[in-house]
């Protein structure tokens, strides 16, 4: 097989395993884009970009510069722009596409599940709840700034500039995977009402939700944003046969 030019859309963990399986063909040659939001991004093999291509001319550029065969998009699954942009340059210039898919969680037994459309909706649905958890990420915590009269728990892996009037904002750090009985403590030392998810699914944040089942907590369930139709694919093994087929 001839060597073939990649292009890995970072951002999750799934990418960093997805990195290292392609890094290790050599007849793979990879570019792998990092959005640039956390300031230590783990070690990677072969040729890393961070903060987007808006520098580097736009996404249509970049492939047409770097002769890239195949855009593999393993980015989280509420990155809608990106991955929307994603579809729409490789369809313009004729480049493969396959976005790898992490499945959403699904409610079981003793889940107190409330859907939100998006975090506008789930926002508007608080009333009755005080104590927060909001799980989010530090992009989406100003939907939550104008409740009033809370406490909210959030943690993100970088500083959050979330300060919502007559509120109080207790900030904590962390990066998954977390740990059940981890969560749980927490949810107990905050006296947490509520969790607020988007429905990020894996296993490495799964730990909030178990914990929020056992401790009789209603979740907020934040939907996934609608993604263009594409080839999915579930595991890393599914993408031995599109390497192949650049043969």
């Amino acid at each position: 097989m001839t060597g073939v030019r990649v292009l890995l859309l970072g951002g999750t963990g799934e990418a960093v395993a997805l990195n290292r399986w392609l890094g290790d063909r050599p007849s793979v040659d990879l570019v792998t884009s990092l959005a640039g939001r956390t300031r230590l991004p783990p070690t990677l093999q072969g040729q890393v970009i961070s903060g987007g291509f808006r520098a580097r001319g736009g996404l249509d550029a970049f492939l047409k510069e770097q002769a890239i065969d195949l855009v593999v998009d393993a980015t989280h699954p509420f990155a809608a722009a990106m991955t929307r942009q994603a579809v729409q340059s490789c369809d313009r210039l004729g480049v493969a596409y396959v976005r790898y898919s992490r499945p959403p969680w699904d409610a079981v037994p003793g889940d107190r599940w409330i859907e939100a459309r998006d975090m506008a909706d789930a926002a508007a649905r608080m009333d009755g709840y005080k104590r927060i958890f909001l799980s989010v990420g530090r992009q989406e915590v100003g939907a939550f700034a104008a409740l009033p009269g809370r406490y909210f728990l959030v943690r993100s892996v970088e500083p959050v500039a979330f300060r919502p009037g007559n509120s109080v904002v207790r900030e904590i750090r962390g990066k998954g995977p977390f740990h059940r009985e981890d969560e749980l403590a927490l949810l107990r030392d905050h006296r947490i009402d509520l969790v607020v998810s988007k429905n990020s699914g894996g296993a490495a944040t799964y730990a909030k939700i178990e914990a929020a089942r056992r401790a009789g907590v209603p979740v907020m369930v934040i939907s996934r944003p609608a993604l263009p139709a594409s080839r999915e694919i579930f595991n890393m093994d599914d993408l031995a046969p599109i390497l192949a087929s650049f043969s």
